[in-house]
């Protein structure tokens, strides 16, 4: 499977680092000194760039490359769950958003939001969370991009996590969320660009549309229905968790409230339904690999990459070269996107709860925590045995634990406070290992029964809590 010597491999990714970065901090030095500008791009990005950086920032691992694998496994019926609500979570976050920014005009988190609504306690749990989840995302994305750069080059794994780790550290440190939206901008355009004509170029020579219309039903060809035979088995295995936690994912993810924070007033809720149209593409497109694997019953040596092995058996080796840039667009724009979110969190709430509250001394904490979000995520990305889709769907479920406290602290005027706090952590406590064993022990009831917990749970407390409390007062 190896196209190309170490050196150049070296070349081909340390090139494209370097020359990503200097068009991006050329375009981003008015935002590099101050925290509003660091944190919140002064406010000012208007809704396309916006609506290009929210789907670039939702188009991670999973979207470039698990979009394929459940399409190889599951045909049509694993992609939909995946696709669906990877698409939904989108246009119900968009109010949400609004609502924050209209409520918090000046804000930089949710997580500050929750102390201004709650306590620092709360507040203290949504960084607990969202930190976590940047820290985990940011793993994923180095597994991910590291196993495809040792495929095809020969260098080591944990060496290549560690290229891969470093390409957006310096253009992001330097400018922060502006620099990670001029990078959604420019490699968004690529992966959808180049990709396409790489998806295109591979169908055409595999014959067409016939073998993806063959390969609908997945490699088994058994899987024709959302609700029966084995397409249950995925909904049961897959999609319940799958839904749960994609739909959470944006409530969950600090990377979404930054850029709600960032984009012009007016133009958040616009931005959010604009965003799923040019997301829904990548992942379209990307399952056109994994239905001509199933379609020509192709003999796949690791379902995780089947889309690199489409492209490696139907194309000429100068194109797999291109869809390693397509592959390192996705997954770099993501490396930025968690590397920007962490340093709002730093920047913001950890900096004022050590009563730091200048320019430089938010920055200093906001470019510290990058640092410490490198090493954090290539710790856990050379965990031995670690994979891409069980750590998905596990920080899928520590997402959900937030995810309805939020909408209720959004929508209402008095929420609990003890129900906030004393929710969320019986959802993290009881749900996350359960959910977790659940996975790894292969026993779908309790996956499905945890994930339902855990999101379910801290909302339900949440609102006795407040009835409660409402009945005390009367």
């Amino acid at each position: 499977m190896q196209i190309l010597s170490p050196a150049w491999a070296l070349l081909l990714v340390g090139g494209y680092g370097a020359i990503l970065s200097t068009l991006i901090v050329a375009s981003a030095r008015a935002f590099a000194h101050s925290k509003l500008g660091f944190l919140a791009a002064h406010r000012e990005i208007p809704a396309i760039p916006a609506a290009f950086s929210i789907a670039d920032a939702w188009i991670w691992a999973p979207a470039l490359f698990l979009s394929a694998e459940v399409a190889y496994k599951w045909g049509w019926v694993g992609l939909f769950w995946f696709t669906v609500p990877n698409v939904a979570c989108l246009f119900l976050f968009a109010p949400f958003a609004d609502r924050m920014r209209s409520l918090y005009p000046e804000g930089f988190t949710c997580a500050g939001y929750m102390k201004e609504r709650h306590s620092k306690r709360v507040q203290n749990l949504y960084l607990l969370t969202q930190g976590g989840l940047a820290t985990c995302s940011f793993a994923v994305q180095l597994i991910a991009g590291g196993k495809v750069v040792t495929a095809l080059s020969g260098i080591p794994y944990f060496w290549a996590t560690v290229i891969l780790a470093l390409i957006p550290v310096a253009y992001t440190m330097y400018a922060g969320i502006r620099a990670s939206i001029a990078s959604d901008f420019v490699q968004l355009s690529i992966v959808l660009v180049v990709g396409t004509v790489i998806v295109s170029a591979a169908v055409a020579s595999a014959g067409g549309f016939e073998p993806v219309w063959a390969g609908l039903y997945g490699k088994t060809g058994t899987y024709s229905s959302l609700f029966e035979g084995d397409g249950l088995d995925v909904l049961l295995v897959f999609g319940i968790s799958t839904t749960i936690g994609l739909l959470s994912g944006p409530f969950g993810d600090q990377s979404f409230w930054q850029r709600a924070f960032s984009i012009k007033r007016t133009d958040v809720k616009k931005a959010f339904f604009i965003a799923p149209f040019i997301f829904v593409l990548v992942p379209l497109s990307m399952s056109l690999f994994g239905f001509i694997a199933a379609g020509t019953h192709m003999g796949v040596v690791d379902q995780s990459r089947v889309n690199i092995e489409v492209v490696l058996k139907y194309l000429p080796p100068g194109a797999a070269i291109a869809f390693v840039c397509v592959l390192l667009a996705g997954l770099v724009s993501k490396l930025d996107t968690n590397l920007a979110s962490i340093s709002s969190l730093a920047g913001d709430d950890i900096a004022l709860k050590k009563n730091v509250s200048d320019d430089r001394g938010s920055l200093v904490f906001a470019r510290s925590a990058m640092i410490i979000l490198v090493f954090g995520g290539l710790a856990i990305a050379n965990i031995p045995g670690i994979a891409v889709m069980t750590l998905f769907m596990i920080y899928g479920t520590l997402r959900s634990s937030t995810l309805l406290p939020t909408i209720i602290t959004l929508v209402r005027k008095r929420v609990s406070e003890p129900g906030m706090f004393y929710g969320i952590i019986v959802s993290l406590v009881v749900g996350l290992p359960a959910f977790g064993y659940g996975v790894f022990n292969k026993i779908i009831w309790l996956s499905i029964s945890a994930s339902l917990f855990t999101v379910l749970a801290s909302g339900t407390i949440v609102l006795i809590a407040g009835m409660r409390g409402r009945a005390a007062h009367q």
